[in-house]
């Protein structure tokens, strides 16, 4: 990987640990971390080493804190003006959290998000785009746009297809006067599982790790058929099934699965 500036980065049994470091400003995104997040993801692609990812927040009080504000909002046009869109025209509007999220940028590897904190706003671009969320118990979950005179759009549209319709827009509506507990967050299935702050780098390694175990081309191949599932019809989804089983099936896999299984090697599973 690059030398980043605002981004933490290791490898370990077959996952890497990116880790958004920007703690003095609650590991709010600027300019430069959207450039970091584009070229990691987008890196990530080619490197086979690495066959799943974990996405945390530097320190234990926040994941992220969306855009920062104190950049991206100062170079905004004066009261009056159109504040919309960088362009000319409102058709040509740069989005300050796009290339951020790992899907947006095409990389179809697992990615874990350890929730160590607040969570806000722009952070739910990324976390509309990872497989699961582990949540330390003290996480917390909300979006502030309208407290601040700022329509909710792209960010609760990124979590409608993890929450119900009901609680994106109470989250949404209610801007800065609630926020969302894991605990809650656990309850309406936005989060897999809440851990005790000191549990979260386990909780997280041991999936992401077991994971990192399966064959990458199944595992990827498994990815894209969920994902295809989520965003089609029903029956488009399942018409590209076996195009899926197709692309993410070697027969190499599978004589060494069946190879495991006949000499009665089974995995150590627990239960949640």
């Amino acid at each position: 990987m690059p030398e980043s500036e605002t981004l933490l980065y290791a490898e370990r049994n077959g996952v890497a640990w990116v880790t958004l470091n920007r703690p003095a400003v609650h590991n709010a995104f600027n300019g430069q971390m959207q450039r970091e997040l584009h070229d990691l993801w987008r890196g990530l692609r080619r490197n086979d080493a690495v066959r799943a990812v974990v996405l945390t927040g530097a320190g234990d009080k926040a994941f992220c804190t969306g855009i920062d504000r104190t950049e991206t909002m100062a170079a905004y046009p004066q009261a009056g003006e159109r504040t919309v869109g960088a362009g000319s025209t409102p058709f040509m509007f740069d989005d300050p959290g796009a290339h951020i999220g790992p899907k947006t940028c095409d990389l179809w590897k697992p990615v874990i998000a350890a929730v160590n904190g607040m969570a806000c706003g722009g952070a739910f671009y990324m976390l509309g785009e990872v497989e699961f969320i582990i949540a330390a118990e003290h996480a917390t979950f909300f979006d502030p746009h309208v407290t601040f005179g700022m329509t909710a759009a792209f960010e609760p549209m990124q979590m409608l297809h993890k929450m119900p319709f009901h609680e994106i827009m109470r989250l949404s509506l209610l801007g800065n006067h609630e926020r969302m507990s894991a605990h809650r967050a656990h309850q309406i299935g936005l989060v897999s599982e809440v851990v005790p702050a000191e549990q979260l780098y386990e909780a997280a390694a041991w999936a992401a790790e077991a994971i990192a175990s399966a064959p990458p081309l199944a595992v990827q191949g498994t990815l894209r058929a969920i994902w295809a599932a989520r965003e089609l019809t029903r029956s488009q989804a399942i018409g590209l099934g076996y195009a899926f089983i197709g692309l993410g099936t070697s027969r190499e896999s599978i004589e060494k699965g069946q190879a495991a299984f006949a000499a009665g090697q089974r995995v150590k599973w627990r239960v949640r």
